[in-house]
């Protein structure tokens, strides 16, 4: 957590809180009757005392020990304590400044604790040396000083805490931003890199073998596709990028054709709820792009339901590849719907991945 600024403020109320009050409390001790040692040695405890309270908060802010805090405390206040009994009860008003930072500073408990307890001592001392008077009103405006710094307490810790989960809730957000952006590049690269290498290879064999018309045709679609590729990317960096189950189911049709795969596709896709054809395409894609990557298939097909899509092939049982990348990804598009995806080797050969929403 960043303290500085807040030190910063601290101290400088602490400086002036203390100014106004402790040097006329050293200029009485100094022009007062008591012997010269007792004067030097309430003055150094006066000065002490100020610097104290006044650099207390790089300690206390500092420390993530309540033990430690409480300790710190503790020890000004008997230091306060101390010069307080010598002087007299008439300067009590000097533990305002301890009585203050420690309701700022620990937990209620231990403040009403430790100032309550300070209260009791003051209130005894004046009962037993003041003719079994007290001085209600030094006394009250402690306790009515504690009791509005207990409450400026809880309410800087409480922002505290709003600060320190606005700061989680932003890292939080920034990782799944992350996220997002590697699945959708992952998604949009991995399909469309995949059909344009298909596509170069086609192009490259036709020119091999001088069919140069039909090579310019798939140099042309390489070309579309690169430009489509280029502004899927875009868009998904933006944050705007929609995928359809119909176009697909077209763009899977052309993949599985320039890769020699025969195709058993839907024609329509009327039957899928809409609310579920975004996240079906993005199954749909990722399927399609291991296929051609990993099964080396002869035939795929794939069926759709209202609420499932299945992808199979012929190939040799190696489907979506390295998981925690493109299973990971259609598990998290799908986990908001309340979807699964199973994904494995058939018995009879080929592979499966079946993407359903409950």
């Amino acid at each position: 957590m960043r303290r500085g600024p807040e030190n910063s403020k601290w101290f400088l109320f602490a400086l002036v809180f203390v100014l106004l009050y402790v040097p006329a409390v050293i200029y009485d001790v100094v022009v007062s009757d008591r012997s010269s040692p007792e004067r030097v040695v309430l003055v150094l405890l006066l000065v002490a005392y100020g610097l104290g309270w006044t650099a207390a908060p790089k300690w206390l802010w500092s420390s993530g020990s309540e033990n430690v805090n409480t300790a710190i405390c503790l020890g000004l206040t008997v230091l306060g304590l101390v010069i307080v009994y010598w002087l007299g009860m008439s300067a009590s008003g000097l533990m305002v400044y301890i009585m203050s930072t420690i309701a700022v500073v620990l937990t209620p408990r231990r403040a009403i604790l430790i100032n309550g307890s300070v209260l009791v001592a003051l209130a005894t001392t004046m009962y037993l040396e003041q003719d079994l008077a007290i001085d209600g009103g030094q006394l009250g405006t402690l306790l009515s000083i504690s009791l509005g710094m207990l409450a400026m307490g809880r309410m800087i810790r409480a922002n505290r805490a709003l600060s320190l989960a606005q700061e989680e809730i932003a890292a939080l957000a920034r990782t799944e931003e992350r996220n997002r952006l590697a699945r959708d590049l992952h998604d949009v690269l991995g399909h469309s890199l995949t059909t344009i290498t298909l596509k170069a290879g086609v192009a490259r064999r036709l020119l091999e073998s001088a069919s140069a018309d039909r090579a310019l045709d798939e140099i042309r679609e390489v070309e579309h596709l690169t430009r489509q590729a280029l502004s899927d990317v875009r868009a998904t960096v933006s944050g705007y990028r929609e995928v359809s189950l119909s176009a697909e189911v077209v763009g899977a049709r052309a993949a599985l054709r320039a890769a020699g795969v025969e195709a058993d596709l839907p024609h329509a896709v009327d039957n899928v709820r809409p609310e579920l054809q975004g996240v079906f395409g993005y199954v749909l894609r990722e399927a399609i792009t291991n296929v051609l990557r990993h099964a080396a298939a002869s035939r795929c097909s794939v069926r759709l339901g209202d609420t499932w899509l299945e992808v199979r092939d012929d190939g040799r049982g190696a489907g979506v590849g390295v998981p925690g990348t493109g299973l990971r990804g259609l598990t998290e598009r799908l986990a908001p719907h309340g979807g699964t995806v199973l994904a494995g080797p058939l018995d009879g050969g080929g592979y499966r991945l079946r993407a359903e929403v409950a």
